[in-house]
């Protein structure tokens, strides 16, 4: 135990022989660790957000009038305004099929607002059946009043954002100019973090009613029976005309795919990073091991054997990669907010939710990769220092 106490304080005074050279070399470390550990973070987080979003969606399937996947995955996540129109026979067709738990229609309406500065700005009216889309939805709350009171009434409910952007609150009048029809806001909901917050919901028959769309719908939200075959129910969706299937695990495949070109960029970064760093430990531990030539030669030919200076020098190694792997792990934690943020504005399509998810677990698998690949570092070095020849070392000057 004594000789082990010995060889890590000798190894920790080496160290501090050159401060500036091992706090860049602990720097450097951490850097590639910080990198390293958003990556891992960000793998976990980002499809843990996404499906979060997609079960917040309240349901499994969502079926459109026939166009591009992308207007439809668009509608799910975004709220967009695909305005292709299906005909309620529809709901029939769906029903029959045993899969189906139940159905929420929707109709979507973009409604251009001059008053919206300058130039205007969109409106977006999501119509929605008041028996079946808060029942699917049960995570949305509110902060003023409540759903509407009558299923085909004139009101309106304003996600948080939308009641933020109109300035209104629970009584207030929101006017269509174009239609020169009116709604009361009968509630606002509290923020959700999910395309709602930007939303209008208004009754299906009377936004139905008021654009002249009786009987048209833009979309039918398909809640499935638990451990239902849905890959079985797509398939029999598939042969209704003119309509478009789009599953969440579709949506979620495709989104994930595009985010995989970014994982690669980034895993990339994070390799080129980690060989750098093991290129500095090599670099300041073979420095180390060069100017203390001759005092390696002392040691030796006072009785220490070539495993105990292999062992010192490895010493450094490891003491250079733990405090380095901590640092990173330290900048993983204080960053991780700056690092959502970065990632928000590189990715085309980014879940709501947190994208970087750092844990105890995770932090010290890091710290476990930074070590292992620190002592494949050192083992150059602390071979080279083993190998001294006491001898020609003192007589020397070094090299």
């Amino acid at each position: 135990m004594k000789s082990k106490i010995s060889i890590y304080e000798i190894a920790y005074k080496n160290l501090l022989r050159k401060k500036t050279r091992t706090l860049l070399t602990i720097l450097g470390i951490g850097l590639s660790a910080w990198v390293l550990t958003s990556l891992f973070g960000f793998n976990q987080g980002y499809e843990s957000a996404l499906n979060k979003d997609i079960d917040n969606m309240g349901f499994q399937v969502l079926l459109t009038a026939k166009g591009c996947p992308y207007e439809a995955a668009t509608l799910m996540l975004k709220g967009g305004t695909g305005l292709r129109y299906m005909n309620e026979a529809v709901f029939a067709d769906i029903l029959k099929n045993k899969e189906v738990e139940k159905i929420t229609p929707m109709l979507m309406q973009a409604v251009f607002d001059p008053n919206k500065g300058e130039s205007g700005g969109l409106n977006a009216y999501l119509g929605i059946d008041p028996a079946t889309y808060p029942a699917m939805k049960p995570f949305l709350k509110f902060t003023q009043g409540a759903w509407f009171t009558k299923p085909q009434s004139h009101e309106a409910v304003l996600g948080y954002e939308a009641a933020e952007l109109e300035q209104r609150e629970v009584g207030d009048k929101i006017l269509i100019p174009e239609k020169n029809i009116e709604y009361t806001v009968s509630g606002i909901l509290t923020r959700s973090g999910t395309q709602d917050d930007g939303t209008i919901f208004v009754p299906i028959r009377t936004l139905q009613k008021d654009f002249k769309q009786e009987e048209k719908v833009t979309a039918v939200g398909i809640k499935v029976w638990k451990d239902a075959d849905i890959t079985g129910l797509e398939n029999k969706l598939y042969e209704l005309p003119d309509v478009q299937v789009v599953s969440m695990s579709q949506v979620k495949s495709t989104i994930m795919s595009l985010v995989s070109t970014a994982k690669v960029m980034v895993f990339s970064i994070a390799l080129i990073a980690i060989l750098i760093a093991m290129l500095g430990v090599v670099n300041t531990i073979l420095m180390s091991v060069f100017e203390r030539f001759q005092e390696i030669g002392i040691i030796k030919s006072m009785g220490a054997m070539p495993q105990d200076v292999f062992r010192m020098i490895w010493t450094e190694t490891i003491i250079l990669c733990t405090l380095g792997g901590a640092v990173g792990i330290g900048f993983s934690f204080a960053l991780a907010r700056v690092t959502d943020l970065l990632i928000r504005r590189l990715l085309p399509y980014t879940p709501t939710g947190s994208l970087v998810i750092v844990n105890g677990k995770l932090a010290l698998a890091t710290l476990g990769i930074v070590i292992v690949i620190g002592l494949l570092a050192g083992i150059y070095p602390a071979w080279r220092a083993s190998r001294v020849r006491p001898l020609e070392a003192i007589r020397s000057e070094g090299e």
